[in-house]
């Protein structure tokens, strides 16, 4: 008994030990001015080809500053992922209410509610594992990085080590690779599926078929276009999905016209409108003119 309490007591302190070391490392300030060459998530990719015998498979990646990045996909990333990211210290605390509650009823750890700091925290220093050991060193880490980088350099790190594919790590790389243009070069839409297919790289192509990644991308191309993220034109306004958008805000686009144009017999109903205003008779001049 009491060697199983002592082995017991070690395991306990080495864990303590294991969480406390984030506490003062790896140095984050050096991040301000310092690209990282190589992440914790890239690492992790290369043991699993290893132990696939993949020996060939290398990580892709090719940096660019964030203003070489498209506006169009910043926007859509933090849509997608993170959409209190100007406004939290690290950690949306509804977000993460929400995903215990989720966690609970599905009786395992389905889902999340980190954010992108977080998010960076895991990629650069941690393992994809759910465990909370692993958690409570990332909020150890997150709440590191908010305090020692702004959130444009918070921002920057992140698109360029995220993953989008296979090996595929940051926004220029994933560009070239799925859509055949520059980071700074992506269209809207293009940035829309991008984003969309961040909780799972592996698994979504963001110019493939899933329809994970069109239904998705589809809600995120709406918010930008309510926010006046996007200036559509004529045919987009046309092809608009039924329903609501899925955010509130409505700037740039008469939300008259969204609901015309989202109506099945759209068309008919604008054509109609328009043909009763032309053959409406002008108002009498003297009945209208100021006195």
């Amino acid at each position: 008994m009491k060697l199983f309490r002592n082995a017991l007591l070690l395991l306990v302190l080495f864990l303590v030990v294991d969480i406390a070391r984030y506490a003062v490392y790896p140095d984050i300030s050096k991040l301000a001015g310092t690209n990282p060459e190589k992440t914790a998530f890239m690492e992790y990719r290369e043991a699993e080809w290893r132990r696939e015998g993949l020996t060939d498979k290398k990580i892709r990646q090719r940096w660019v500053p964030l203003k070489r990045v498209s506006p169009a996909l910043v926007k859509a990333v933090l849509i997608s992922e993170d959409d209190k990211f100007w406004k939290h210290d690290g950690f949306d605390y509804e977000a993460i209410e929400s995903a215990v509650e989720r966690n609970m009823k599905a009786g395992k750890f389905k889902f999340g509610g980190s954010t992108i700091s977080q998010q960076l925290a895991k990629n650069l220093y941690l393992s994809p594992s759910k465990n909370p050991i692993r958690k409570i060193q990332e909020a150890i880490l997150t709440w590191r990085i908010e305090h020692a980088l702004s959130k444009r350099r918070i921002l920057e790190l992140y698109v360029n080590v995220a993953e989008w594919g296979d090996g595929i790590f940051g926004i220029e790389e994933a560009a070239r690779l799925h859509f055949g243009t520059s980071a700074a070069g992506l269209s809207a839409s293009q940035a829309s599926k991008l984003a969309a297919a961040l909780p799972n790289p592996i698994r979504y192509q963001p110019n493939g078929s899933s329809s994970f990644v069109r239904n998705r991308s589809k809600r995120i191309y709406a918010i930008m276009l309510k926010r006046g993220v996007v200036v559509p034109d004529f045919q987009e306004v046309m092809t608009l999905p039924a329903g609501p958008a899925p955010d509130s805000l409505t700037v740039g686009i008469p939300e008259y016209l969204i609901d015309q144009a989202s109506a099945p017999d759209s068309s008919t109903a604008i054509h109609a409108e328009r043909k009763k205003r032309d053959v409406q008779p002008a108002p009498d001049a003297d009945a209208g003119a100021v006195k």
